[in-house]
């Protein structure tokens, strides 16, 4: 039985994009990035939603720059290491530029927990609305959030409005820059 892990990064109230749909306040730190990638060691496959494929997949074809932090470096060999699911009706096939990735048409709750079952290593739901139902469902094993020190008002909840969920906390770390990481599992 494999791992299904669900991250995000959040706003104070609780959002990962604002009323606009800009996650600017939302950049990590280096501090908070080379944890972000140590986080993401252990992770062997994505499943992201195509809002979140299309922010991602920027780390396919990035090239160490003159002056760039190498933890950024250390994210793209993250990500072009592990297999990719992008669910989406709509998205045209063309539109996927990354290897190891495949369009998934129709994916349902069980169908994340069958893709973590079946493969080595950690599975990751990317982008709060894909992980909606499965957080309902109650099929996440590992919730991983980073609050960033910014109140937006509104915007894409982190976690499913109406959803209840009964958490335990297993890891806390707070960031110089005020960033605060929180770990659960299901009690």
């Amino acid at each position: 039985m494999g791992t299904l892990r669900y991250s995000a990064n959040m706003s104070a109230d609780g959002y990962t994009v604002d009323t606009e749909g800009k996650f600017d306040w939302a950049m990590p730190s280096d501090e908070v990035h080379a944890f972000i990638n140590e986080m993401e060691a252990d992770v062997t496959t994505y499943v992201l939603g195509r809002d979140m494929y299309r922010t991602m997949v920027f780390w396919e074809t990035y090239q160490d720059q003159q002056g760039a932090s190498p933890v950024y470096a250390q994210f793209a060999d993250l990500w072009r290491r592990a297999d990719k699911f992008v669910a989406s009706s709509t998205l045209p096939q063309k539109a996927v530029t990354s290897q190891r990735t495949r369009i998934v048409r129709d994916l349902r709750p069980a169908d994340l927990r069958r893709i973590a079952d079946e493969r080595p290593g950690v599975t990751s739901v990317g982008g709060p609305t894909l992980a909606a139902e499965a957080i309902r469902q109650g099929l996440v094993d590992d919730y991983r959030l980073i609050v960033f020190p910014e109140v937006v008002g509104g915007g894409r909840p982190a976690l499913p409005p109406g959803a209840r969920l009964g958490l335990c906390l297993t890891d806390i770390r707070a960031f110089s820059d005020g960033c605060v990481y929180l770990r659960y599992a299901p009690r």
